[in-house]
């Protein structure tokens, strides 16, 4: 389930390092990297750098970091390359750069526009590793790319610190939090006193003090934060510390993995997934996995995480057969994302059914549906209507009305991240004007209109940079959104007579579960179903994975994927339904 809350995202925007490229004369490369540039503005010089990024899908994108000025991950809003031609809009600063790309992707030569003004800029591919020694015009030897991580309550927050100088030979500095995906947090009174090292983070009411050693790579101190204290050392580096995913299986399999793909030919719809199955010639009993909201892959990969890679490796190693694919629109999957409601989703689920029994090597009479959030909804919903599914596992299920669901979530996200009763209260009152936009203006640019008034007269535009607010925006302005906020799961719930395991986090705040535990519990009975297993797993979050505060935030920090006592209720209870 998504997290909705507009002012819950903290800066979305993230900072991307220079990655070391190793290519012979005969290999392209790549237009992806780190690129340096001087503005020259009158008698004021700006150093910038830009980043350029190549996503999954193929699509660019950029962001900027104006040294001199302290101001890192500026994101640019939209970025587009057409032949040899790259163009850049940040709006966040009203500005536009176009460049001509040398054949051999060194340099960017171009023209920088600002209000009435337009200056030449020219940006030279970075040296790999550059960012990672003092720069040559640093006035500090404190200066340049420092990486370190943070461990407490059994996360760990990789930093990256900026430190550089602005015009006045003034230190100046900003902190990313990489796994919170927080960029360019401004940094104040950066001071070094010979080896004594210190700054400030406001927005996270952050403190560092520590000592540059003889070698000047090394920053060794305590990060001091709301009252508690903890040891931290930063390395100068321009790589981020490795990102640590311990659950993600290691090839080969001791398994079949295999490349599928199917149609859902109403909709016109091809979709991409792996089916995994275990040795032998079965035929086996399967699982299909129906992702939550949001664009995810056959993984639903989020926050650094492949929980469904875990779940399906940790199946198919039990002798289940598991299939997970792209939802349409995304990854290898056709379609439209943005125009697909739940009751599409649920039929490209109903289209992943009928292909899993095409299959000689799958038992057509053992298909379980394991659905998460959102998915957990589309489950009950299919196996109420088919007699295609033998059982049901439901990961946090949602049991309420859709807005009710979204407002409880954003309330305790809310109080969880420190909001005030008067904050929440605004928060809320906000949540039921746009919903309630949501419900009655039926024009599209109609509705964008006065969303975009609602957000302005609530100061939102002014808190958040366009990238983050904009997607936001057109999520609540989708034909998904209008619908799921009026569903209701329970008269499914009511019909779903085959087994059923249904498991909700003590700590999810996205899903929680009160009052969706009881809800579902009574709708099951209600309906009469003679084998439900319902339980509430102490000390897990959303995502099943063991949790502090329970926070989405926290999501990425943790080194859990998918709880090994979630993962083994989930095996076992299928096993004994399959074998009985």
């Amino acid at each position: 389930m998504r997290a909705f809350k507009i002012r819950h995202i903290l800066r979305g925007i993230a900072i991307v390092a220079s990655l070391p490229c190793f290519l012979s004369a005969q290999t392209p490369v790549p237009l992806a990297g780190s690129y340096t540039g001087t503005l020259q503005a009158g008698e004021a010089q700006l150093h910038l750098v830009l980043h350029v990024t190549k996503s999954a899908d193929g699509a660019y994108h950029a962001s900027l970091d104006s040294l001199d000025q302290g101001v890192y991950a500026i994101e640019a809003s939209s970025t587009s390359i057409a032949a040899t031609t790259l163009k850049l809009e940040v709006a966040s600063v009203g500005a536009h750069f176009e460049g001509k790309i040398s054949a051999d992707h060194q340099t960017i030569d171009g023209a920088w526009s600002q209000g009435s003004a337009t200056l030449p800029l020219v940006f030279h591919r970075q040296k790999a590793g550059a960012a990672a020694r003092k720069p040559t015009d640093a006035v500090f030897p404190v200066e340049g790319l420092w990486q370190s991580a943070l461990e407490a309550h059994g996360m760990r927050l990789r930093f990256q610190l900026h430190v550089s100088h602005d015009t006045e030979d003034q230190l100046v500095g900003a902190l990313d939090s990489l796994d919170q995906e927080v960029s360019g947090l401004p940094a104040i009174n950066v001071q070094l006193k010979e080896a004594a090292f210190h700054f400030e983070i406001p927005a996270v009411a952050g403190v560092f003090e520590g000592t540059l050693n003889p070698a000047k790579n090394k920053l060794s101190g305590n990060w001091s934060q709301t009252g508690a204290e903890e040891k931290l050392e930063f390395v100068r580096s321009d790589q981020p510390l490795e990102l640590r995913r311990p659950q993600n299986p290691a090839k080969p399999y001791p398994y079949r993995e295999e490349e599928v793909s199917f149609s859902n030919a109403a909709a016109g719809v091809s979709l991409a997934g792996t089916l995994t199955l275990p040795k032998g010639a079965g035929p086996f009993p399967a699982a299909l996995l129906i992702a939550g909201s949001g664009p995810h892959d056959r993984d639903e990969a989020l926050a650094n995480h492949r929980p469904f890679l875990v779940l399906s490796d940790h199946l198919t190693r039990k002798g289940i057969a598991v299939l997970r694919y792209d939802k349409r629109g995304i990854g290898k999957s056709t379609g439209s994302a943005d125009k697909a409601t739940t009751l599409d989703l649920a039929a490209d689920a109903q289209t992943a059914i009928a292909y899993l029994k095409t299959r000689k090597e799958i038992d057509p009479a053992k298909i379980a549906l394991i659905g998460h959030s959102e998915g957990a909804m589309i489950a009950p919903l299919l196996a109420s209507q088919t007699k295609d599914v033998a059982w049901v596992v439901l990961l946090a299920a949602p049991a309420t009305i859709g807005e009710d669901t979204l407002l409880i979530q954003s309330e305790l996200i809310g109080r969880a991240g420190g909001l005030t009763d008067e904050q929440l209260e605004a928060s809320l009152d906000f949540d039921h004007a746009a919903y309630d936009l949501v419900r009655t203006e039926k024009d599209g640019a109609a509705l964008n209109e006065k969303l975009n008034g609602l957000v302005k007269g609530s100061g939102l535009d002014a808190a958040m940079p366009p990238a983050v607010l904009e997607p936001q925006l057109r999520m609540m302005e989708s034909p998904w959104f209008r619908f799921f906020l009026d569903y209701d799961p329970l008269p499914n719930l009511k019909a779903l007579q085959v087994p059923v395991l249904a498991l909700y986090g003590q700590k999810d705040l996205q899903v929680p579960v009160k009052p969706n535990l009881a809800l579902l519990k009574k709708a099951l009975q209600d309906g009469g179903n003679k084998d439900a297993d319902i339980r509430e797993l102490p000390e897990l979050n959303h995502l099943f994975q063991h949790a502090y505060s329970g926070t989405p935030t926290e999501y990425a920090a943790i080194e859990e994927t998918f709880s090994l006592e979630a993962l083994q209720m989930i095996s076992g209870w299928l096993l004994h339904h399959c074998n009985n």
